[in-house]
């Protein structure tokens, strides 16, 4: 990968990581449904008229939209809102590579290689340091539904594989469609009109610009350059920069809102952080595999592999 290209993949993980302080922000404005309503309609309104169709069922377009839109974001907002840290969700957050690798076997029948299982236990035992010594008060429903964010995040990942979108900016457009009319309707059932009322009467210039933040910053510049970073080089070679995600948000969590992880959360955090490289290195190690592999009669016929 060339130089600037691993830049661009270090600057939307930079992006990402200060991302969970911006959400934190913006929950001091709007409840934690609203405002992920509030973000895909942005997302999808008015970037739909202009994008076309990503050319799969609808079957998929509503599962990713499901999954990776509405039930990641809708988690993690409600967790942030009910204590879960921001630096700390970061790092949670990231178990989605060991959800999205345990998924595809049981889902896509896909194989893991002893490393890769190896990386998902270590990195659950670290949320289940983290979960052990919550001693600073972090709420363990609130450390719950992040995890459940990631858990989602793991099977939108896994419908998006399935669906195989020629345009995968298209795909996240669409299905953005999906999350604003169930989350704003949930909102007004677990918030209250009320809440909701107040969040865009009392609105001020931070609540504006962290919800700018996630869709033009994170969403749109994020997801796009990490695309393109995609469809130039290897998966294996673009992956590896999301670990430095959790770094950037425990950093900028420190450093913008006084956030200071006890004993057991940096404990905990560094075995996710080693079971997440674990992870990673053993599917750079297999697709390494894949490319060097002989070249079969089942490849020269044109035969898809089992997934």
């Amino acid at each position: 990968m060339p130089t600037r290209h691993a830049l661009l993949a270090a600057a939307v993980a930079f992006v990402w990581g200060i991302n969970f302080v911006v959400i934190d922000v913006g929950l001091d404005t709007f409840p934690p449904l609203l405002f992920a309503a509030l973000r895909f309609t942005l997302v999808v309104f008015p970037a739909i008229f202009f994008v076309r169709r990503p050319g799969v069922p609808w079957r998929w377009v509503v599962a990713v939209g499901c999954f990776l839109s509405m039930g990641q974001f809708g988690l993690l907002f409600v967790g942030m809102d009910r204590g879960m840290p921001a630096g700390l969700s970061s790092l949670v957050l990231q178990l989605q590579a060991a959800f999205t690798a345990l998924l595809a076997v049981a889902l896509l029948k896909e194989k893991l290689s002893p490393g890769q299982v190896a990386g998902a236990l270590v990195a659950f035992g670290g949320i289940a340091i983290i979960g052990a010594g919550r001693a600073e008060g972090v709420p363990l429903g609130a450390l719950l539904l992040t995890v459940g964010a990631a858990a989602s995040w793991g099977l939108g990942n896994v419908c998006t594989r399935r669906a195989q979108a020629p345009d995968a900016a298209a795909l996240l457009v669409w299905s953005s469609l999906i999350p604003p009319i169930p989350l704003a309707l949930m909102s007004v059932w677990i918030d209250g009109p009320d809440a909701m009322g107040a969040a865009f009467t009392g609105l001020d210039v931070s609540g504006v610009l962290a919800l700018l933040y996630v869709v033009i910053v994170s969403t749109a510049f994020g997801f796009g350059v990490w695309t393109w970073l995609l469809k130039r080089h290897p998966a294996s070679s673009v992956a590896p920069f999301t670990l430095l995600v959790p770094v950037v948000g425990l950093l900028s969590a420190w450093i913008a809102l006084d956030e200071v992880p006890n004993v057991a959360e940096a404990a905990g955090g560094l075995v996710v952080l080693g079971g997440l490289a674990l992870t990673v290195r053993s599917m750079r190690a297999s697709a390494r595999t894949v490319r060097e592999a002989p070249v079969t009669a089942e490849a020269l016929s044109g035969a898809a592999p089992a997934r």
